[in-house]
Order: structure tokens, then C-alpha cells, then sequence
């Protein structure tokens, strides 16, 4: 595991792409129970080791992910995220170019719970939840261009959604409009940063997460953004 911050009250994780939170239908091993074993094992806890899953990432997105080693640090960090207090930075590599530099995208999301896909409406509709994030290009390549986007509101697949309906799907998402599927199954959004105060000490925690080394990502993290 790539542990990018640990103390008695959180543990920050770089998650990868092909991991899942917590665990589902496919039977394979979940990163909290990956990082409950971790964490038995080097203080020698005897018994079950408590950690706290305090918000989620696809599974073929990759990046920082937060969990509580106590359930205080889990519930204040849970509020935190729910009131908006955490914030939160992705890096989404796009292969067509956004008519704006920079910008805001606001819509209204539906989650089809069946297809586990999210649709987006430009107007207020039954069960459909409002949508916001910002966007800017922060660099490109002779194909690519790379956005930093901050969401916020947290709605699911928010991210792959509302780009893909600004004509700008993700690399590797096929269930969001990209002409063609990732090798390895991800998609080319990370969970690049998070910004947060300390649930416990109080302090002004930040984490990087660095992308998975393939060579789109590698050549836009040589390039010291």
C-alpha cells in the first residue's frame, strides 16, 4: 500500500485504480480490509482492528482516500465531508479540448441504481439532485489536456458525468462516452488532493496523491504542476 499519511486518529491512502473501498459482489479483497490488516500488524493489535470508512472513490479511479482509526476521527471527518469543510482536487485527463479555459458546470444528476450510471439533466427534475463543480486546464499534450476539478457537491460519478456532458469524457470511461476502453480497466481520473482541518489536533492537513505510472500521467507529473 502507498500510505501518504498516518497518525493515531486518520490514515490516508493512494489508492489504485482497480481497488475497491469496501467490499462487494465480486468477492475480491476491499483497501479497508487490506488496511485493517496493515495496521494489526505493525502495532500488534490482538482482536478486530476498528477503522472507519469515511467517503468513497469508483473503482477505476485512482487517489487519496481518508479512513478514521477512531470512531471520533470518523464521525467529525464524516460531518466534515458532508458540510463541505473537505476540499477536494481531481486531475481528469480529456481528450477534447473544453471551449472554456476554466469554468463551472452545473446540472442535475439521476442515478439509475440497476445500470450503476448517473444521468444529467440542465433543469430541475424528480429524483434528479443539483450538480456542481469547476474546472480549469491546467496542461496539455499533443492529445490530451489535463483538468483539475474541484466538485462541489459529491454526487455520484458526478465528475465522469458532467464532462462527459461538456463533450469531454474521461480517457478509458466507455460508460461515460470515450471511444475506447484503459488496458487495465481505469479510467484517467485521480484524487489528486485533498485539504482539511484535523478532526482531532486541529491542524491544516493537506495530502498529494501521486497518478498511476503510465506515460500519460508520468509525462504531466514531470512537468511539476
Amino acid at each position: 500500500m502507498d500510505i501518504l499519511f498516518e497518525d493515531n486518529h486518520i490514515i490516508a491512502i493512494n489508492k489504485k485504480p482497480s481497488e475497491i473501498i469496501q467490499g462487494d459482489k465480486t468477492g475480491d479483497v476491499p483497501l479497508n480490509e487490506k488496511v485493517k490488516e496493515y495496521i494489526k500488524k505493525k502495532y500488534n493489535k490482538p482482536g478486530n482492528v476498528y477503522l472507519g470508512t469515511i467517503h468513497r472513490i469508483d473503482r477505476p479511479v485512482s487517489g487519496v482516500i481518508l479512513f478514521g482509526k477512531t470512531s471520533k476521527a470518523t464521525s467529525r471527518l464524516s460531518e466534515m465531508f458532508s458540510t463541505k469543510e473537505v476540499k477536494k482536487t481531481y486531475w481528469a485527463v480529456v481528450k477534447n479540448k473544453p471551449e472554456k479555459e476554466e469554468g463551472t458546470l452545473l446540472g442535475f444528476l439521476f442515478k439509475n441504481e440497476k445500470q450503476n450510471k448517473s444521468y444529467q439533466s440542465s433543469t430541475p427534475k424528480k429524483g434528479y439532485l443539483e450538480s456542481s463543480l469547476n474546472y480549469k486546464i491546467i496542461a496539455s499534450s499533443d492529445n490530451y489536456y489535463l483538468l483539475e476539478v474541484n466538485p462541489q457537491t459529491g454526487r455520484h460519478h458526478q465528475i465522469r458525468v458532467q464532462l462527459s456532458a461538456m463533450g469531454c469524457p474521461i480517457k478509458g470511461d466507455l460508460k461515460y462516452g470515450f471511444d475506447r476502453s484503459n488496458k487495465n480497466a481505469s479510467i484517467h481520473l485521480h484524487a489528486r488532493k485533498i485539504n482539511f482541518m484535523h478532526p482531532v489536533t486541529k491542524e491544516n492537513i493537506e495530502i498529494i496523491a501521486n497518478p498511476p505510472s503510465d506515460p500519460i500521467w508520468n509525462y504531466f507529473l514531470n512537468l511539476n504542476l
